[in-house]
């Protein structure tokens, strides 16, 4: 639980901002050189001296990400224009293959790309202990960055740095500021205040939350905090010790809640078949009044596709919910995603290593992703001038949390994680009640925490 992260956030809105999370279609190796950056602290005046070729995948492939690919694509166009015999390979594909079935073939194999992207916490964990990932401590010293970034902890192990975060996230409710107005609804402070909003919203012939549930992960969002709320953070990281089983009545009660959500139809009819994008559409077309969703969607809620809605989507955090043993007032934010590196790379592939690291961590792209993709920078900036209005919604929320909390697959096994998908999927599908997910998710808990041993 990073609890200097609300500290951070306020900091951030005042004078040294702090970060945030989570491409398209373009798979493509050629860069662009327009937007160069500059490299407070880098050494790039001593350019790479041999012909040196890095693989380079990332997950911006989606229409939504052309941004930030636009800005990757210029950071490696500057780093092959400084070091004339650097070559940058990259590879774009789907975020979930990616993490669930690509990358994690290629560890176990021990040939994964030259760089990528992971996730820190248990899926980085795994491919430490593998001798997978290099040590980026010395590199990030010799750089000056280390300090510079609002949270490396998910990226820390055994105090060594294995991952540098490219985004932080917070995840809460975005809303209909219009249809709350039109509606005469107010925020919700508790979760009976959010079944009221919700019904006043079916009443009037609306869905009151947006679900595309086809991927398990989207719908561990909304649940996360939901569970947090019943358990407190602490007990997802005693799941693995058995110290508490998911079985326990604060978890089936937190199943139970997520259930009466689905069982008041509070979700979009059909969710099951709906890919992530088509939520975010459903909302911003006005058929929903609220998504619950990551900061990382903000691009798409201040850009066109808003449209009248534009300027009117508002965020708040999950209300609380009554005899909860979680933090009523926290919040799921932390910096999990990022770019790792393989360890089976020589010395001169280090060295250009160095290179790509000094030029997309610092200010100005940072500075560029705030502002052009508005995802939260994971580096703390000096300079906010700009930000979107929405944005510092989210950063007000997000100073205003007591604690803040990274999700749930960053605590436990992925086995788990993905069978806690599936599991809400059952209870979406109305196929199977809270304590028959929880018994199949205990039983998962428990194979994996054996596996360990």
């Amino acid at each position: 639980m990073k609890k200097g992260f609300t500290v951070a956030a306020v900091t951030l809105m005042s004078t040294s901002l702090v970060l945030s999370a989570c491409g398209s279609k373009d798979d493509t190796n050629t860069t662009n050189t327009s937007n160069t950056t500059t490299n407070e602290g880098s050494t790039n005046e001593t350019p790479v001296a041999k012909d040196v070729t890095l693989s380079l995948r990332h997950t911006q492939i989606k229409e939504t990400s052309k941004v930030r690919l636009k800005i990757l694509q210029d950071v490696v166009a500057k780093t092959e224009q400084d070091n004339a015999g650097l070559k940058f390979n990259l590879e774009g594909i789907d975020e979930v293959v990616n993490r669930d079935q690509k990358l994690k073939a290629e560890m176990a194999a021990g040939n994964p790309p030259d760089i990528f992207e992971v996730f820190g916490g248990a899926d980085l964990n795994l491919y430490v202990k593998a001798g997978r990932m290099l040590d980026l401590t010395p590199i990030i010293e010799e750089l000056g960055i280390k300090d510079k970034f609002a949270s490396l902890d998910e990226f820390t192990i055994d105090g060594k740095v294995y991952g540098l975060p490219f985004g932080g996230y917070s995840e809460g409710v975005f809303y209909n500021k219009k249809m709350f107005s039109e509606y005469g609804l107010e925020v919700p402070k508790t979760f009976a205040d959010l079944l009221t909003v919700a019904d006043a919203v079916k009443a009037k012939g609306k869905t009151p939350f947006a679900l595309a549930a086809k991927d398990g992960w989207v719908n561990g969002m909304l649940w996360n905090t939901v569970m947090e709320r019943h358990v407190g953070i602490d007990a997802f990281s005693k799941l693995l010790t058995g110290e508490a089983k998911w079985t326990d009545s604060d978890f089936v009660a937190g199943f139970s809640d997520y259930a009466t959500l689905v069982n008041n139809d509070y979700f979009t009819k059909g969710a099951l078949g709906l890919p992530y994008a088509e939520q975010g559409a459903q909302f911003l077309k006005g058929d929903a009044a609220m998504v619950f969703t990551g900061s990382w969607d903000a691009n798409r809620f201040t850009g066109d596709e808003a449209g009248e809605l534009k300027g009117n989507i508002g965020y708040f955090s999950f209300p609380s919910i009554d005899d909860g043993k979680g933090d009523q007032t926290s919040i799921n934010a932390s910096y999990s995603n990022g770019f790792g590196f393989s360890s089976n790379l020589n010395d001169d592939q280090k060295e250009a290593v160095k290179k790509f690291i000094a030029n997309f961590f610092n200010e100005e792209i940072q500075k560029r992703t705030l502002l052009e993709d508005k995802v939260l920078p994971s580096m703390k900036l000096s300079d906010l001038s700009g930000v979107d209005p929405l944005i510092s919604d989210v950063l007000n929320v997000m100073g205003g949390a007591s604690t803040s909390w990274k999700a749930f697959d960053a605590i436990v096994q992925p086995s788990v994680g993905a069978d806690v998908g599936v599991g809400l999927q059952e209870l979406i599908g109305k196929v199977k009640k809270p304590e028959e997910v929880a018994a199949k998710i205990q039983a998962s808990q428990e194979k994996a925490n054996a596996a360990q041993k």
